[in-house]
C-alpha cells in the first residue's frame, strides 16, 4: 500500500499555483471585543499579482525579500540550510513565483481606508543588510495615499535569530477615532515541499497551540472538507504551518486576546493566522502593536521562544520517549561528531539495555527450533483433526516446558523505544545533509546506491533463517517474501533510518545466534 501509494504520488503530483487577486473576493471574519465591531475581513486574494518594488534584506541567517505591495515577506532563504535538491543553494522557506510553490508571510489592518496586504508601501532603501557590530535591523514601509492617518509597518530582524518582529506604528492625526484590527497570515499552496520522499510519513499543514488544548495539527484536507476544530478565540499559544523539518508561526503576545483562523483560498492555497483588537486610537494619539512569527528549523529548543512550539519536532505519540532518546544521541554525535556512528553507538547501547528481555526471547525460539522435528510429526498425525492436533502440540509445549509465546512479551516491551528511536532519527532536521561515511552524504536522503537497503533485506533474511519455522504455511511463505519487500520499501526511506535498522538487525542476529548456539549446546530442557 505504501508502494503503491508513493507511486501514484511520483506520477502525478500536484502542480504548482500561483495565485492571482480580486480585490472583489473578501471573506468575513470577526473579532469580538469591547472596542472593535464587526469587520470585513482578511482578504482572500492571498497573492497579489501587480508586482511591488522589492527590497532585500540579508542577515546572519537569512536572505528576504519584502514586496513593497503590503509589505508581504515572499522569499524567506535559510542560509544555515541548503535545498534540498541542490546543496549549493540555501533552502528557500518562503517563496513566491512561476514554476514554484507559493508561501509568504502577509499582515494588514482592517477597516476603512486603513492599509491591508493589496496597499502600497514605500521605503527608503531598496538593500539592507545586518552589519557585524550590530545585534538587529529593522526595514521601515509607510502606507501610501492615506490622509489624516500614517501607519508604518516595521520588520524587525536579530542576530542568530530566526524570529522576526513585525510592528505597526499607527498615527492618528485626524479629528476622529479609529477603530481597527490587525491580521498577521501565512499563505501557502497544499503541495508537499521538493525532495521528500513519498514513502517517508511527514506532516504538511497547519498546527495550532494553546494553554487549553495543547498541540493540534490540521491537515490542509480538513480544512477543504471544513473538518477543522481548534480554538479560535484565546489569550496565548501560536499557529503556524509545519513541514518536513521547518516550520512557521505566528506567536501573538499572551496577554492579548485573539482569534486564530484558517482558510481555503482560489487557486489551491491555503491561509493560517491570527486577528488582534486594536485599541480605539484617539484623535492626536500613537498605537504601536508587535506580533512576532519564526521561520525557521523545527527544533525542540524551539520551547524557549513559545510554549509547546519545540512540539513542532513531531515524534508522535511516543513524545515522552523519543524526545530523552533524541538528546542521548545529540550527547553522543557531541562526542563522536558523527551522526552515523552516533546512531550505531545509540542503538548497541539499546541492544547492550534490553538485552536480558532479548534473550529470553531467543532462547524461547531456541527452544522452539529444536522441537521442530517433533511438531511437524504431529501436524503429519493428526492432519485431519485440528482439535487433536491442538491438544497434541500443547502437551509437548507443557513436556519440554515451552512457552510458545516466551518470545512475544520480551519484544513487545522492546516496540516502543525503537519506534522512538526511528521517529527521532526521521524528525530531526540535524540529519539533513549529514555525511556518514563514502557514499552516504546525506543521513536524511536515500541510499543512492540502495547499497544500506540491499544490506538491510539480507540481515532480515538471515534473521529468518535463524527463528522457528512457522507451522502454519502461509505464515511460512510470507516470511519468506518480508525481506524482499522491506528492501524495495527502505529504497526509499533516508539513509539514516535504514542505517538504524541495518545495525539493529545485526546486533540482533548476533545475539540470536549466540543464544540459540548455546541452547543447543545445553539442550533443550536447560533452564532460563
Amino acid at each position: 500500500m505504501m508502494v503503491w501509494d508513493g507511486w501514484q504520488r511520483y506520477q502525478h503530483p500536484q502542480p504548482a499555483t500561483v495565485a492571482t487577486v480580486e480585490k472583489s473576493d473578501l471573506p468575513v471574519a470577526t473579532v469580538k471585543t469591547d472596542d472593535v465591531a464587526d469587520h470585513a475581513a482578511i482578504a482572500q486574494q492571498s497573492l497579489k499579482s501587480a508586482a511591488g518594488k522589492i527590497i532585500k534584506v540579508k542577515t546572519d541567517l537569512m536572505e528576504v525579500e519584502i514586496n513593497t505591495i503590503g509589505g508581504d515577506i515572499q522569499q524567506l532563504n535559510l542560509l544555515k540550510h541548503p535545498d534540498r535538491l541542490d546543496k549549493n543553494k540555501s533552502f528557500a522557506l518562503f517563496e513566491k513565483g512561476q514554476d514554484t510553490h507559493n508561501y509568504v508571510a502577509q499582515t494588514g489592518l482592517l477597516g476603512a481606508d486603513m492599509p491591508n496586504h493589496t496597499s502600497l508601501f514605500s521605503s527608503d532603501q531598496d538593500n539592507y543588510k545586518l552589519n557585524e557590530n550590530a545585534d538587529k535591523l529593522q526595514v521601515k514601509l509607510t502606507a501610501v495615499g492615506l490622509t489624516g492617518i500614517k501607519v508604518e509597518k516595521l520588520i524587525t530582524f536579530h542576530r542568530d535569530s530566526y524570529v522576526v518582529g513585525v510592528t505597526y506604528k499607527i498615527e492618528n492625526d485626524t479629528a476622529s477615532a479609529i477603530k481597527t484590527s490587525a491580521y498577521y497570515q501565512f499563505i501557502r499552496d497544499g503541495a508537499d515541499p521538493a525532495g521528500v520522499s513519498k514513502m517517508v510519513p511527514t506532516f504538511t499543514g497547519v498546527a495550532v497551540y494553546t494553554e487549553k488544548d495543547k498541540f493540534q495539527k490540521i491537515s490542509f484536507s480538513d480544512i477543504d472538507k471544513a473538518k477543522v476544530k481548534y480554538p479560535t478565540d484565546s489569550n496565548n499559544g501560536w499557529i503556524g504551518i509545519l513541514q518536513h523539518y521547518f516550520v512557521s508561526a505566528w506567536i501573538p503576545d499572551e496577554k492579548t486576546k485573539h482569534e486564530f483562523f484558517t482558510r481555503k483560498l482560489p487557486n489551491g492555497l491555503y491561509s493560517a493566522g491570527v486577528i488582534l483588537p486594536v485599541p480605539v486610537i484617539a484623535p492626536g494619539e500613537t498605537y504601536e502593536m508587535t506580533v512576532p512569527f519564526y521561520a525557521g528549523p523545527s527544533e525542540s529548543k524551539l520551547n524557549e521562544i513559545a510554549p509547546g512550539l519545540g512540539l513542532t519536532v513531531d515524534y508522535g505519540w511516543l513524545t515522552v520517549v523519543a524526545t530523552p532518546i533524541f538528546w542521548t544521541l545529540s550527547y553522543i554525535h557531541g562526542i563522536v561528531k558523527n551522526w552515523g556512528v552516533a546512531i550505531i553507538i545509540l542503538t548497541l547501547l539499546l541492544k547492550i539495555l534490553f538485552f536480558p528481555l532479548s534473550a529470553a526471547s531467543y532462547r524461547s525460539m531456541a527452544k522452539m527450533r529444536q522441537v521442530a522435528p517433533k511438531l511437524e510429526k504431529i501436524k503429519q498425525q493428526y492432519a485431519n483433526d485440528r482439535e487433536q492436533l491442538n491438544r497434541a502440540m500443547m502437551d509437548l509445549y507443557k513436556t519440554e516446558k515451552i512457552n510458545p509465546l516466551g518470545g512475544c512479551l520480551p519484544v513487545v516491551i522492546q516496540i516502543p523505544v525503537f519506534i522512538s528511536l526511528y521517529w527521532s532519527i526521521l524528525a530531526s532536521v540535524e540529519m539533513r545533509y549529514a555525511p556518514f561515511f563514502g557514499w552516504i552524504t546525506d543521513l536524511s536522503a536515500a541510499d543512492p546506491y540502495y547499497v544500506l537497503p540491499v544490506l538491510m533485506g539480507l540481515s532480515m533474511l538471515l534473521q529468518s533463517k535463524l527463528n522457528p519455522a512457522p507451522p502454519d504455511p502461509m505464515q511460512a511463505k510470507i516470511m519468506k517474501i518480508m525481506p524482499i519487500a522491506f528492501s524495495v520499501v527502505f529504497f526509499f526511506f533516508p539513509a539514516g533510518l535504514v542505517l538504524y535498522s541495518l545495525v539493529n538487525n545485526a546486533l540482533s542476529i548476533a545475539q540470536q545466534w549466540y543464544i540459540t548456539r548455546s541452547v543447543e549446546a545445553k539442550g533443550v530442557t536447560t533452564k532460563r
